[in-house]
């Protein structure tokens, strides 16, 4: 399908716009008809798509309440189409079935509306750890978007949400895909109450907005962000030792400082996590005001703003939104490991929100090899590492002129792949980072370099360990002898 579109074609579509897709598929026999039909939204004749379902039965199609008939001609009554994982390039595609998509030309969505492969699930996609585990539990499935990309490196899937026309949708996604998954009805938790697994997946209606529940797919009836709150406090409780649990969450942001309502969670998180303890990474990648917040969840589900309708609600989400004192959402990922008993572990929060086009998936990957290589170097234990800059790290240097010529005024090492990181530096850092070659450990580059500049080296590994910290974190120094598995 996507060779038959073109480049240009997907890119109008993903925009909303037909015209093009639908002059790429004009000739194209077979293949076009079931574009036309399940892509486009248009009404086909009866013969047609007949012999496009062909050996497929067309009656029993519209019985099924897969296909609708009126007077002859043929249109979807749900959204079925492959689906692909790039990162498995030679894997068959899959077909996802799901409610068709909505907008303010054409459709709004009902409370139960099901939503197919949109950008939040592909994001969620594209930043869950691949690596090989036994059990993977995915929370609120939805049609089961996250459990397709997940079958490759999960032995066991179980599946739950609260929406049993969500769940009737990811049998029959699962059933054409051949997997077998174990599916199970019921809110947040409570299907898999004592159970733990290996990983957790979570795309959960994590929309922020007043405590009702309009559609089932983006409002937990909670209010605010409370079902982020829930699910970051109590994932934990269900992950083995070393397990993994990423979704997606949003944040009321209602001081200077976004991290307050995250880092409030993670406190019961790590409660949640005892006896172990528990490692977590909460990435922000985008920041919206409350008009543009609830602008963009009204089309979401295929209001318009302005009509009497969108206006009404849009007052009401306002209304709450200003009630609680908000004057942004944040939105983006976490990520947390239950780590062993005698591990304290590392909470992070950061922005993310600059360019980013590669998966962050292998970033996530990385960033938790690196955590828990840091928690096995504690301290001045950090100063026996050997540690070197990887090729993938360039310093910039920013320069002033002067009567004199260009006079240097910064320093900032910048990672050239990945999210890449930024890390302003002073001259001393220039000169320690010069020497992290791989061949000496930290300690006696330090101590070469306070000999050098004349400073006690005692003062000056207390202040270069936090920043060799920081820039282990984020890739920027890497570990000679690897970081092996976390």
């Amino acid at each position: 399908m996507a060779d038959l579109l073109g480049p240009a074609a997907r890119a109008a579509l993903d925009r909303g716009e037909t015209t093009p897709a639908r002059r790429a598929v004009r000739d194209a026999g077979v293949a076009g008809t079931l574009v036309r039909l399940f892509l486009l939204g248009d009404a086909v004749p009866r013969a047609e798509v007949a012999a496009a379902l062909d050996p497929a039965d067309l009656d029993e199609a519209v019985a099924a309440g897969l296909l609708t008939d009126r007077d002859g001609q043929i249109r979807a009554a749900l959204d079925l189409r492959p689906h692909g994982d790039a990162a498995i390039p030679d894997a068959a595609p899959w077909w996802v079935l799901s409610d068709l998509e909505v907008g303010p030309a054409t459709r709004t969505a009902g409370r139960e509306h099901v939503l197919g492969t949109g950008a939040a699930s592909l994001s969620l996609a594209r930043a869950t750890v691949r690596r090989p585990v036994g059990t993977l539990l995915d929370v609120g499935t939805g049609c089961g978007v996250q459990v397709l990309h997940c079958s490759g490196h999960a032995e066991h899937c179980t599946a739950t949400d609260v929406s049993a026309r969500a769940l009737d949708m990811a049998r029959v996604t699962f059933a054409l895909c051949g997997l077998d998954v174990e599916v199970l009805a019921g809110p947040w938790l409570e299907p898999v109450a004592g159970r733990r697994f290996d990983q957790i997946v979570s795309n959960p209606p994590f929309v922020p907005g007043p405590p009702q529940v309009d559609h089932v797919y983006r409002d937990s009836g909670l209010g605010g962000d409370g079902a982020s709150a829930l699910l970051v406090g109590a994932l934990p409780a269900h992950l083995t030792e070393g397990g993994v649990a990423q979704l997606l969450a949003s944040w009321l942001i209602t001081s200077e400082d976004w991290t307050e309502r995250p880092r409030t969670w993670l406190a019961e998180a790590a409660r949640s996590a005892a006896p172990g303890g528990l490692d977590a990474w909460v990435v922000q990648r985008d920041v919206a005001d409350p008009a543009l917040h609830v602008g963009t969840w009204l089309r979401d589900a295929g209001v318009d703003p302005a009509s009497p309708e969108g206006t009404a609600l849009s007052e009401r989400w306002l209304d709450f939104l200003a009630a609680q004192g908000v004057h942004a959402i944040g939105f983006g990922f976490v990520t947390l490991r239950r780590t062993a008993a005698d591990v304290a572990g590392t909470v992070v929060c950061e922005d993310l929100r600059q360019s980013h086009d590669d998966p962050l998936g292998p970033e996530i990957e990385a960033w938790l090899d690196r955590t828990a290589w840091l928690a096995r170097h504690p301290g001045e234990a950090l100063l026996d590492a050997r540690l070197r800059v990887p090729d993938t790290v360039a310093l910039e240097r920013g320069l002033v002129g002067t009567d004199e010529g260009w006079e240097p005024v910064a320093a900032t090492l910048v990672r050239l792949d990945g999210p890449q990181w930024r890390h302003d530096v002073d001259e001393l850092g220039v000169a320690l980072l010069a020497g992290c070659r791989g061949h000496l450990p930290l300690r006696d580059l330090v101590e070469l370099l306070a000999v050098a500049h004349g400073r006690d080296p005692d003062e000056l590994a207390a202040a270069a360990l936090p920043v060799v910290r920081d820039l282990v974190h984020h890739g920027m120094l890497v570990a000679r002898e690897g970081y092996g598995s976390p």
